[in-house]
């Protein structure tokens, strides 16, 4: 396996993003603080990260059911011919948090996050108009936290 081309501070940053951000009024200040660089450097790198695609997705993650809204799961079968033209689709939408290719019959599965339940409802069919294709949810049932964590 080849080494990513990371250097320290990235390395620090993705464990660090891993975990959490601090809770304060300049969190890049405090991360640079506390890795010996400054804050203008850790945003660069952030962007960076996100530019080359080491990083797909750097945000806030909020309990939508707590907020009145919803999650669900979601899987497409997508001709493999067409998988690149549905993944842009599906990633279109603000509403998808992340979207991952199976090896499976349903080969492309996602989680969409709403503000309202119904409003699931709403991108799935928007979702299946744009594609042409089914969209299969899978509301969850019961919840599991994981607390994946990946060292770099």
């Amino acid at each position: 396996m080849s080494e990513l081309p990371f250097d320290q501070l990235d390395r620090q940053l993705m464990n660090s993003l891993q975990k959490s951000l601090p809770l304060c009024e300049r969190p890049f200040l405090a991360l640079a603080e506390q890795f010996g660089s400054t804050e203008e450097e850790v945003l660069n790198r952030i962007q960076t990260m996100k530019e080359t695609g080491y990083l797909t997705r750097f945000g806030p993650m909020f309990d939508a059911a707590c907020l009145g809204g919803a999650f669900t799961l979601a899987a497409i079968e997508v001709p493999e011919s067409r998988f690149d033209e549905v993944t842009e689709i599906v990633n279109s939408f603000e509403q998808v948090a992340h979207n991952y290719k199976r090896e499976h019959l349903l080969n492309m599965w996602f989680v969409i996050g709403t503000e309202t339940p119904e409003e699931i409802h709403e991108v799935i069919a928007n979702i299946e108009k744009q594609s042409g294709l089914k969209v299969h949810n899978m509301p969850k049932q019961e919840e599991f936290y994981v607390g994946l964590y990946l060292p770099v």
